[in-house]
């Protein structure tokens, strides 16, 4: 998969590029990500990519010019791409069903909003998805663009080295992940629970599940309405008391 990242601040971008799994599978070649900066695609000899927004208003507005010229050269130098994803505060909410959809595609551009925002015919003629990854307002598009290319990249086959625990993880079905713990068993008297050290993998499945739903209703109830739930987890719904799983 191929991510393509346009960014005033490329240096940023490509620090944080260097380390953890997505630089892992940069260096295997299950990913490509290209970082490319914003006022090269300008026409002035002062590289300028931001504007006063007609009409007034405080702040300064990223011009639509370097963002189209950006795409049209990536498009022009390696393919055009599958989507053209806008970060922005106003965008839909990027869930795990989103990133899902995402990393069935082949290449994907991702154009980092700044300031009091980006011209909107951005928005409206060039982007394909506008994306926001919570309900506050960052300094810029850096950091959702790279929180994108993370839970995406975890999705591409051969990124993550365990699939079963990228499949099994919060959010994958809709419910929180359960409790983990390790060793030792029991630290400044604090212990393990004792059914993870019975060896009972049946009851080890079912206190998982029981745990995930439980703590789902408590801080995420809202996810319970789409969960995808097995007929042991429906079981374990209807005795916790939650509404609304769908089967």
């Amino acid at each position: 998969m191929t991510f393509d990242i346009v960014t005033i601040f490329p240096d940023f971008v490509r620090a944080a590029l260097g380390e953890g799994v997505v630089r892992r599978a940069i260096d295997r070649g299950r990913l490509v990500v290209r970082v490319h900066d914003l006022r090269d695609f300008t026409s002035d000899r002062h590289r300028v990519v931001d504007d006063v927004p007609y009409g007034g208003g405080p702040g300064m507005v990223l011009k639509a010019e370097p963002m189209f010229r950006a795409v049209e050269a990536i498009a022009r130098d390696h393919g055009g791409p599958a989507a053209v994803v806008l970060t922005s505060p106003q965008g839909r909410r990027l869930t795990q069903a989103e990133a899902e959809r995402l990393a069935a595609l082949e290449h994907v551009v991702l154009l980092c909003g700044r300031y009091e925002g980006v011209d909107d015919r951005v928005r409206t003629h060039l982007a394909t998805h506008e994306l926001s990854i919570g309900d506050y307002v960052l300094t810029g598009g850096e950091l959702p663009a790279l929180v994108i290319v993370d839970v995406v990249a975890r999705l591409v086959p051969g990124v993550v080295g365990d699939a079963a625990s990228v499949v099994g993880e919060s959010f994958a079905r809709g419910l929180l992940d359960f409790p983990q713990f390790t060793r030792p068993a029991e630290f400044r008297d604090l212990r393990v629970p004792e059914v993870l050290l019975s060896g009972h993998h049946a009851e080890i499945r079912r206190w998982r599940k029981r745990q995930a739903l439980e703590r789902t209703m408590a801080a995420r109830p809202d996810l319970l309405a789409q969960a995808v739930l097995d007929d042991e987890e429906r079981e374990i719904a209807a005795e916790l008391g939650a509404r609304g799983p769908r089967e």
